[in-house]
């Protein structure tokens, strides 16, 4: 008969507990518990708070919410910080709990039930007692983690969120000092992987993408919404695809005011545009100097031409490459809370203006304001097969009024986005007036040429043949 496994007596129990150094492991134990509930409940309440309460706490102006505030402002630093301290805490709760556990249960005792599990698993009796003291830990120590470190606290801080974040601002931000040198290599490594991963996953597949605009055009009701809803979602398909240079105001047609000007002038450009803001340059639109706003002028136009307005210039310009996509000019335009950028060819010159009403019109389509025409693309219908467009209108818009497919000049477009742009391409030259080029069944007579530019063109359609059954 094998023999009976030892008990644990309770006065054993009891004079192992009133030792020193079990009695401080036990306090240890439970202060690291109470840390981990701390920091679960942390990275909960940090993260739900609203820009609604980040605005409060600015109007607040303590140093508890000027810290939340500044932990708020790096959110990758702060859940590296609290990732680093919460990993540190467990792993000495793992520690602690194992060495409490060697107190409280003499070795002989996992050592028997190990020779009895050696008889049903290929185990040594050493291995067996390990198995056991690994199982009881493991299980012990989970189920204090997940019930107290983490379900609890967490339960918590999604009710009391904004309360348990101002209790941990200051702890946080001094641990986020401490941790600095491993959370800094811990963002660049995840900022690196991060960016390997968007490049091997690549843009979407152009083939997805047709897959896409058919699903939209099969799924929409096409009588209704065909321009509505299914522009809108096509728009939001392609719109990491579009630059800034298919969407911008051409260097030609930015209304920009020479410094140098009286104050009468300006007023004068200001009441004939429309526009709210304008390109300040000196001397040429390739130095722009600054921003003026028209609500700068409030209250000023009483003033006489001698008035310096040049005091209401502002700095505040961004400079994109006209390749630069648009969303990511949109992400620039937010983070920066401005409405407008210039942009420079690779020669560094002013080749445009882009607002963020441009940006959103490739969305929900044209936005229409007091100063806008009627018609987003100015053109004259002369029959179902005849238009004239200024030469300026951008290729996209012309083909959506023609009704043919955005992509019907692809091969021979080259890097012009325009009408004028595309007769340049085809003809090499800039064609004199009267001149005819022709293209496929498309033909493209010049009305009106300066000497940098074509001005207007009237566009001829061959009608597309259809075979009729006799």
């Amino acid at each position: 008969m094998d023999p009976e496994p030892p008990s644990i007596s309770i006065e054993f129990l009891w004079s192992v507990l009133l030792a020193g150094p079990t009695m401080l492991t036990i306090f240890g134990l439970i202060l690291l518990v109470i840390c981990s509930a701390l920091i679960s409940g942390s990275e909960v309440a940090f993260f739900s708070i609203t820009p609604l309460d980040l605005k409060d706490l600015k109007m607040e102006k303590s140093k508890v919410s000027e810290s939340l505030i500044s932990l708020k402002a790096a959110p990758k630093r702060l859940l590296a910080t609290l990732l680093i301290t919460n990993n540190l805490i467990n792993i000495l709760i793992i520690i602690l709990s194992d060495y409490l556990l060697r107190i409280l249960i003499p070795e002989d005792f996992f050592l028997s039930y190990g020779t009895m599990l050696s008889e049903y698993l290929p185990l040594t009796a050493k291995q067996g007692a390990r198995s056991i003291n690994f199982l009881i830990s493991v299980i012990g120590v989970t189920f204090i983690l997940v019930l107290f470190g983490e379900l609890l606290p967490k339960i918590y801080a999604n009710v009391r969120h904004l309360n348990l974040a101002r209790r941990m601002a200051r702890p946080m931000e001094l641990l986020s000092t401490i941790f600095t040198p491993l959370s800094t290599v811990m963002i660049n490594w995840t900022d690196r992987l991060e960016s390997r991963i968007n490049k091997s996953a690549g843009p979407i597949d152009s083939n997805k993408k047709d897959e896409l605009e058919q699903a939209i055009e099969f799924s929409v009701d096409k009588d209704i919404y065909k321009t509505d809803e299914a522009d809108l979602l096509k728009g939001i398909i392609n719109f990491g695809e579009v630059s800034v240079k298919q969407i911008m105001k051409s260097r030609m047609d930015i209304v920009a005011v020479d410094q140098e000007i009286n104050y009468h002038e300006l007023l004068e450009i200001v009441r004939s545009s429309g526009f709210s803001r304008f390109p300040v340059f000196n001397e040429s639109i390739d130095t722009i100097i600054g921003i003026l706003y028209v609500k700068d002028l409030l209250g000023k136009t009483q003033h006489d031409k001698q008035y310096q307005w040049q005091d209401l210039i502002r700095d505040n310009i961004i400079y994109v490459p006209e390749t630069k996509k648009i969303d990511e000019l949109l992400k620039e335009f937010q983070l920066k809370r401005l409405h407008l950028a210039i942009a420079v060819d690779e020669f560094g010159g002013t080749s445009g203006l882009v607002t963020l009403e441009d940006i959103m019109e490739e969305i929900i389509g044209e936005i229409k304001d007091e100063f806008d025409d009627d018609l987003g693309v100015e053109f004259t219908k002369i029959d179902d097969y005849t238009y004239i467009f200024e030469g300026k209108v951008l290729l996209n818009d012309a083909c959506r009024v023609l009704g043919i497919d955005l992509d019907e000049f692809d091969k021979v477009k080259g890097g012009s986005d325009s009408l004028a742009g595309l007769m340049l391409e085809i003809s090499g030259s800039i064609p004199k007036k009267n001149q005819i080029i022709e293209f496929e069944r498309y033909t493209f007579h010049t009305i009106d040429v300066s000497k940098k530019r074509i001005e207007s063109v009237k566009v001829v359609m061959d009608p597309i043949n259809e075979e009729h059954d006799e």
